[in-house]
C-alpha cells in the first residue's frame, strides 16, 4: 500500500514552520507549529483529562475560523504559559488579527504529562514558547527534529507500573504525497499502555520487565485487568498529542472530522488508550486548496499518524 504514496518532509506540505526547545535536565520542551498566514484547523479530543489551552476555538459554533499557531508541550496544565510567549513572538511580527493598534494571535496549545521524567519544579513557560516560536523562522522551516526533543524531551510509554518500567519515547513526524494532494502528522507518544505496529500487531515498547531488559511478559492490557479496582497513582500520568497536516481545503467543521478519523490511529496502535485520565488530542489544520475527499483524507491520516506514533517508540 505505501508504494501509492511517497513519504516527504513534513514542512513540504504547505506553509508551516516548526521551531523546538526543550529543557532536557528538566526533561521537558515544546513544538510549536505557526501557520504565518493563519489556517482553518480542527481538534478531537477522547482522552478525558486534556491539559489544553483555547480549545473552544476549534469548535465549529465558534466565530473564528482560522488559527496562528498550535503548541504541543510538556509539563501538563503547567505548561500552558509557553503559548504566552508564542503570542509575544508572533504580535512582534505582525501575525494575527489586527484589532485597531493590537495583533492578537490565535494560539491553541495542548500538553503531556512528563512532570515524573525529570524535574517536578520546571516546565515550559513563556519564555521557552517564545524562543521556539522564534526558532520556527530560522532557515527555511524551522528546527524540527524526532526524538527526545521539544514536546518529546520528557515522553514514555508503559506507565502503568510506574516511572522504572517505562520505555522512553519522544516526538515523531510522517508526511505522504499522493499525487497532488499531501497529508502529515506530527506526535508526541506519551501513553500508558503498550505501543504497538500498525502493520502486524506485534508489541514494540511500553512496560518493562522488572529488570529493564525487555518488554514485560505481561502486556498492559492484562495488567490492568489485575488491578481491577485500584490501579496505581501513575495511571494518571498519560497523554498523546498530535497534529494532522494536509493541502487539502477543508473548513474547521471538516477539519474536526478529519481529527476524529485520526483518532483511530492512536486505538489502532495503543492499547489502553482514550481513559478517562488521559488527554489524548488530534489538530487537524488545513494548508492548502487542493480537492479532495475528506474520507480519503481522513483514512490516509490515520495510516500517516499511525507510522508517526511507530517512528516516536524508536528514539
Amino acid at each position: 500500500m505505501k508504494k501509492l504514496f511517497k513519504e516527504i518532509p513534513i514542512t513540504d506540505i504547505g506553509n508551516i514552520k516548526i521551531g523546538q526547545v526543550e529543557n532536557a535536565d528538566a526533561g521537558t520542551g515544546v513544538t510549536v507549529i505557526i501557520a504565518p498566514d493563519s489556517a482553518p484547523c480542527g481538534l478531537d479530543i477522547r482522552g478525558g483529562g486534556p491539559a489544553s489551552r483555547e480549545s473552544g476555538l476549534m469548535d465549529p459554533l465558534a466565530a473564528a475560523e482560522v488559527i496562528h499557531a498550535v503548541v504541543l508541550g510538556g509539563g501538563s496544565a503547567f505548561g500552558l504559559d509557553a503559548a504566552g510567549g508564542v503570542m509575544k513572538y508572533l504580535a512582534e511580527n505582525g501575525i494575527g488579527f489586527p484589532v485597531g493598534d493590537v495583533v492578537v494571535p490565535l494560539v491553541c496549545q495542548s500538553d503531556i504529562f512528563d512532570l515524573g521524567y525529570g524535574k517536578n519544579n520546571v516546565y515550559p513557560d513563556k519564555d521557552m514558547g517564545y524562543k521556539a516560536a522564534s526558532l520556527a523562522f530560522e532557515g527555511a522551516a524551522g528546527n524540527f527534529k524526532p526524538g527526545n526533543f521539544g514536546a518529546g524531551c520528557g515522553a514514555t510509554v508503559g506507565k502503568l507500573l510506574g516511572p522504572d518500567r517505562c520505555t522512553k519515547s519522544g516526538i515523531a513526524s510522517y508526511a505522504v504525497a499522493l499525487g497532488d494532494l499531501k497529508v502529515g502528522a506530527i506526535v508526541c507518544t506519551n501513553a500508558v499502555g503498550d505501543v504497538y505496529d500498525y502493520l502486524d500487531s506485534k508489541r514494540i515498547a511500553g512496560v518493562l520487565n522488572a529488570d529493564g531488559s525487555a518488554l514485560n511478559d505481561i502486556s498492559c492490557e492484562e495488567l490492568m485487568y489485575d488491578m481491577v479496582a485500584n490501579p496505581p497513582a501513575d495511571f494518571a500520568a498519560n497523554t498523546t498529542i498530535g497534529i494532522v497536516f494536509t493541502n487539502a481545503k477543508f473548513n474547521k467543521t471538516q477539519l474536526c472530522k478529519l481529527a476524529g478519523m485520526t483518532h483511530d490511529a492512536y486505538a489502532r496502535c495503543i492499547r489502553p488508550v482514550h481513559t478517562s485520565m488521559d488527554g489524548d488530542s488530534i489538530y487537524a489544520i488545513s494548508l492548502g486548496l487542493v480537492d479532495a475527499s475528506l474520507d480519503v483524507v481522513g483514512t490516509l491520516a490515520n495510516q500517516v499518524m499511525c507510522e508517526a506514533i511507530k517512528r516516536s517508540v524508536n528514539v
